[in-house]
């Protein structure tokens, strides 16, 4: 195609989007349709999916960036924006509709920032994991809505408190050296009240090998990151001040920051009546929560995630949607590029076939992460020298020094051989010849964690 006629498509193709999508508050029918305009718009390089229904039905729907949409391509991270976990708390979703729709015409018009973004990264966005509540909310309108009118699920749940919870068997383990990464589900956890959209969403991010996310939430400004829940279990009030970190306490600082020193005022501190210093805060330092989805995604998978307060107000009125936007777009891109920093690499055996599950620890982080189906894996890091080891059952374990700049990802590639076992020589019947065995290779597939 001509370069005039591209750019002209191009520029077509924002003028109508520009057009199709204003700073209004969409309905559950208007959502879906801004979703399925963007990916009409740009559908050679967005998807849109399914991971479940809400109680009443309606569809969680992901729309998918990707230079390859649908297609994990080896050593390109995964990352997730989730907005709208508290139906009342609404800014979020709006903004991962604009988001969606900044991403597309700026791939369109050729943006380099962007368009790299999108070829390097497999974005994906769920403007709402819980429409059932925004409904609710949004028959009260922004002038007369409650502070928890439409909160929760159409059963009544607070799905923010309603994943497993797996940092109280953390704690525990912790003092007995148990696991400190992708910690099984607790065998009772099917008999307590798991809603369908977190079993949708524990379900998407077993299949998925994300390795950064962002929930938005509402009612504050601040970036908030792990731990959420105190270990401290002496404080029986709902508000405790303990600050509970995880062993990547460092990095979450940075990644919370980088959303905070990008948006318009959160870096700031003084917000909504409370102050928070660089506008980040440690979660169970400012209260405890216990099952939530922002801990949940540290301790059984792969994925570091913060959530994000963006909004004094849960249900802001039209008129302040544009501000907001403007003054959430920078960090919203920022954040995603965060996914592109530490290492990652492929552990292969030494036919070059990836191993999936292996586990790469870093010495003096415990904390450990494993790669993904293909044998790829990405290990978040701050700029730095460090220790690494990729182990897998039935190999042995290789170690390397590496080291981290402040830019693109170093590349780290491990090949594993495989353990050796030797069996003593069988003994036979007396008179008859003994005859040692060849030596035999042990290979034992990687476990599957169920999650059903």
């Amino acid at each position: 195609m001509a370069g005039w006629l591209r750019s002209l498509l191009g520029a077509l193709l924002l003028l109508e989007g520009a057009a199709a999508l204003s700073f209004l508050h969409h309905r559950y029918e208007e959502m879906v349709q801004a979703l399925f305009r963007v990916q009409s718009l740009c559908p050679y390089v967005t998807r849109i999916y399914s991971i479940g229904r809400s109680v009443e039905g309606r569809h969680l729907y992901v729309l998918e960036f990707s230079d390859f949409p649908g297609i994990h391509e080896p050593l390109e991270p995964e990352f997730k924006y989730v907005g709208n976990m508290h139906g009342n708390e609404v800014l979020g979703r709006e903004l991962l509709l604009q988001l969606s729709e900044f991403l597309c015409e700026e791939y369109c018009r050729g943006n380099e920032r962007i368009t790299r973004l999108i070829h390097d990264t497999r974005i994906h966005i769920m403007p709402s994991m819980n429409p059932d509540g925004y409904e609710v909310a949004a028959k009260q309108g922004p002038d007369s809505n409650g502070y928890l009118t439409g909160r929760n699920n159409a059963n009544g749940v607070d799905l923010n408190r309603n994943f497993p919870d797996l940092n109280t068997f953390m704690y525990y383990s912790g003092e007995i050296s148990g696991p400190n990464h992708h910690i099984p589900l607790p065998d009772n956890w099917r008999s307590q009240v798991v809603e369908p959209e977190t079993l949708a969403v524990i379900q998407w991010i077993s299949g998925y090998n994300f390795v950064l996310s962002a929930n938005l939430h509402g009612g504050a400004v601040v970036a908030n990151y792990p731990y959420d829940k105190s270990q401290d279990q002496r404080f029986r009030s709902h508000r405790r001040t303990v600050n509970t970190p995880t062993p990547d306490d460092k990095l979450f600082q940075k990644l919370a920051k980088t959303y905070s020193y990008a948006h318009g005022w959160m870096h700031r501190g003084w917000n909504c009546g409370d102050y928070f210093a660089d506008g980040i805060t440690n979660g169970a330092s400012w209260y405890s929560l216990s099952k939530g989805m922002q801990d949940f995604n540290y301790l059984y998978t792969n994925c570091f995630e913060i959530t994000l307060e963006l909004s004094c107000n849960k249900f802001p009125p039209e008129e302040d949607l544009e501000r907001q936007w403007m003054a959430n777009r920078e960090a919203l891109v920022a954040f995603i590029e965060e996914v592109h920093q530490g290492i990652k690499g492929m552990v292969s055996d030494e036919n070059n076939n990836g191993i999936a599950g292996a586990v790469i620890s870093v010495q003096g982080i415990s904390h450990d992460i494993t790669s993904g189906d293909m044998g790829d894996y990405f290990r978040l890091l701050l700029p730095g020298t460090y220790t690494v080891t990729a182990s897998a059952e039935g190999y042995q374990p290789q170690t390397v020094t590496t080291t981290v700049g402040p830019a693109a990802p170093s590349l780290v590639d491990f090949q594993l051989k495989q353990d050796v076992v030797r069996k003593p020589p069988e003994r036979k019947a007396s008179g008859t010849r003994t005859n040692s065995k060849a030596l035999q290779k042990k290979v034992v597939p990687r476990a599957t964690r169920q999650w059903t």
